[in-house]
């Protein structure tokens, strides 16, 4: 597996040992002792969480003010922009963000280390999203910041399109509110 730090350190984009020919592919998406070789990290995943969304959806921003998640993300058809928001107040690069493209071709996963924002646009027709979390889903915890937030310049590859937010995404609050 090959790991790459990304302008914020703790989040690694991971391109996983792919093995093909004429009749398809194999890769191992999750190796407990491979992952914690490459990255020096002993997570526990305890949810596995699969989204399907149509063209110019955009999920997130999203974050758990307790309970938060690391998140290990991957897609399995389509393509999406993934984005990654560093929300750790004492982090030297609070306040910034990484964004890859993650496609079921590139095969590339995302690790998103706990305490940080998360967020995804579908930029094929449709995307299928598979992500590992280190800790529960806990509703009553979870955050969002606006996906357009002035303070963060987050460079969406909309080409003049204006995303599909869910009614709650679309109240999301401001990065300064945090």
């Amino acid at each position: 597996m090959k790991v790459t730090p990304t302008a914020i350190a703790d989040v690694l984009l991971m391109e996983p040992r792919v093995f093909g020919d004429a009749r398809g592919f194999f890769y191992e998406s999750f190796n407990a002792r491979a992952f914690a070789a490459a990255t020096g990290l002993d997570v526990t995943f305890v949810q596995d969480n699969h989204s399907k969304s149509t063209h110019g959806v955009l999920r997130g921003l999203h974050y758990q003010v307790q309970h938060p998640q690391g998140k290990l993300v991957r897609v399995v058809a389509g393509e999406v922009f993934d984005v990654a928001v560093d929300i750790r107040p004492h982090s030297p690069t609070y306040g910034k963000w990484v964004g890859e493209i993650l496609s079921a071709n590139n095969q590339r996963q995302l690790w998103v280390p706990p305490g940080l924002a998360h967020g995804f646009l579908v930029l094929s027709e449709s995307a299928e999203f598979l992500y590992k979390t280190t800790d529960y889903y806990a509703p009553e915890f979870e955050r969002c910041i606006a996906w357009d937030d002035p303070d963060l310049q987050i460079r969406w590859p909309l080409n003049g399109l204006s995303p599909a937010v869910s009614p709650k995404d679309a109240l999301g609050q401001s990065f300064a509110n945090l």
